[in-house]
């Protein structure tokens, strides 16, 4: 009986053994198989669309394109940014990324990247290597573009109703490739030039005051109502997504009213100011959003020297970065500064020609107003031209090098600030221009 009974305990343990082994070789299959998939080559290739965004739609946004409060980490609901797991336990919506910089934490120099850009490896893998040997240290990669779609595969449940994506690039792969090579990734989201959703949910566009939606007279796009919280929802949504996929900002582009004749837009019953709409869908954003994400909004170079909204889209230098974002990023394109346009008292006859000066001075004007504003929260992260502005006039324009980038970034530092970003919308980039590290 002793006998039998060693031999039920060894063939117990036994048992034991060959249970723990097959546990182990479960982790180590799902190991190897998020290593192949980690390989696996998204091959979209770029379109014309793609490259009608910020500098090419003829406005002066696109084609042309603190500290001390970190915003209210309380949402609507009460919530504080984080949400319960299967046990009821409080956990963080925000990723555990800690070999990789917050951007609060750096002095970001960026590119600007397409979603068709960060799709294909070879071009992905040219960047990561890019920001190892030049002071490149972060990436914009578009979450949305203003194609009005989602430019990956989103489980959102409004923008699964429309069929609001495309799979430019796998989310999750591109954003692991910049982290494990400790780089930041801004998340750039075209919040109301939508011509997607307006199109399928018409209610929450603009409307034309003759009937039907107003569309823009340049691209014939139509927009969501900035006054309808309906669209700020959607748009929030997206970005509490993005950063459940690990985006470490969130960068509002086309956060404004259409520029055109206000006489023929229709926006419903309303009497708040634009500029008001706006503050308040970034107060909201904010609230939404987990506070430790920094927020950024673009806003037309302009701004910086036009006093109160006088171009009538809700963009208010004083009032749009003074509670609810981290970084405002003023669109200082040369390019997109009208012929004879007079910037802190200088008269530009050709903008374009004069990089430095329109940068530098745009940014001293904004500076010198920023600073009467008592606790304006608001780092500037200005963009920078690098691209060719073919269609201004001959001898209104110059081919854009790495002469202009750099006069461009100089005068950053000259005005007294420390950051910028690079655009180009076919992220053909003067790389020459960029110092070696």
């Amino acid at each position: 009986m002793k006998k039998n009974a060693v031999i039920r305990i060894f063939s117990l343990i036994a048992v034991l053994l060959l249970l723990v082994g097959s546990s182990s070789g479960c982790g180590t299959d799902g190991k190897n198989r998020d290593e192949k998939s980690q390989q696996t080559e998204t091959t979209g290739q770029p379109n014309q669309a793609e490259n009608t965004n910020q500098e090419q739609t003829g406005d002066s946004e696109s084609t042309t394109e603190n500290d001390e409060n970190q915003g209210n980490d309380t949402n609507h609901d009460g919530d504080t940014g984080k949400e319960d797991d299967e046990n009821g336990n409080e956990e963080s919506i925000v990723p555990d990324k800690p070999d990789v910089p917050a951007t609060r934490d750096i002095k970001v120099k960026a590119l600007y990247l397409t979603g068709w850009t960060v799709g294909i490896d070879e071009k992905l893998q040219h960047f990561i290597e890019l920001a190892k040997t030049t002071e490149i240290n972060a990436y914009v990669v578009d979450i949305k573009d203003d194609d009005g779609f989602v430019s990956y595969e989103s489980n959102v449940p409004a923008i699964r109703e429309i069929d609001g994506w495309k799979r430019k690039y796998d989310v999750e792969r591109v954003i692991k490739a910049f982290h494990d090579n400790g780089i930041p990734v801004i998340g750039r989201l075209v919040c109301f030039k939508d011509p997607y959703l307006s199109s399928q949910r018409p209610e929450l566009a603009i409307k034309h005051v003759n009937g039907g939606l107003w569309k823009d007279k340049n691209s014939g796009h139509t927009w969501l109502n900035p006054y309808n919280e309906d669209t700020w929802k959607y748009i929030v949504d997206m970005a509490k997504e993005a950063v459940k996929l690990g985006f470490d900002e969130i960068q509002f582009d086309y956060v404004r009213f259409p520029d055109g004749k206000r006489s023929t837009m229709d926006f419903g019953n309303t009497e708040m100011e634009k500029y008001e709409a706006i503050n308040k869908f970034l107060e909201y954003a904010r609230k939404e959003i987990p506070a430790e994400i920094p927020i950024s909004a673009d806003v037309f170079g302009i701004i910086l020297e036009s006093p109160e909204d006088t171009e009538d889209i809700g963009q208010y230098l004083e009032v749009i970065g003074k509670d609810n974002v981290d970084y405002i990023s003023p669109m200082v394109y040369p390019s997109h500064y009208a012929v004879g346009q007079i910037v802190n008292d200088v008269r530009f006859a050709k903008p374009d020609l004069d990089p430095y000066g329109v940068v530098y001075n745009s940014l001293v004007k904004g500076k010198r107003r920023i600073e009467a504003v008592e606790g304006y929260k608001a780092k500037v992260r200005p963009y920078l031209q690098d691209f060719t502005a073919t269609w201004l006039d001959a001898g209104y324009y110059q081919e854009y090098g790495p002469e202009q980038v750099r006069q461009q970034i100089q005068a950053v530092y000259d005005a007294g600030f420390e950051e910028w970003i690079l655009w180009d919308p076919k992220n053909t980039y003067s790389e020459s221009a960029l110092k070696k590290e």
